[in-house]
């Protein structure tokens, strides 16, 4: 199972639960969370088989800037 990280511009709670239907349906409910007190508004997806670019381009289907953070 892999972790990908994520900067985004997901500010508040709210925020994060306007994308969270498209979030669960791409990835599956209980496989990703925000870090919202994180300056940089981490997401993290817990899953095998995600691509990362198709992550971002979710995101920012839905209004929101997103980009992979590397190692």
């Amino acid at each position: 199972m892999g972790i990908l990280v994520f900067t985004t511009s997901v500010k508040t709670r709210k925020d994060a639960e306007l994308v969270a239907p498209a979030l669960n349906s791409f990835i599956g409910k209980g496989k990703w969370n925000f870090a919202l007190d994180d300056s940089d508004k981490i997401l993290r997806i817990v899953s095998t088989g995600v691509n990362p670019v198709q992550a971002i381009q979710l995101l920012e289907e839905n209004g929101f800037k997103c980009k992979e953070l590397e190692d």
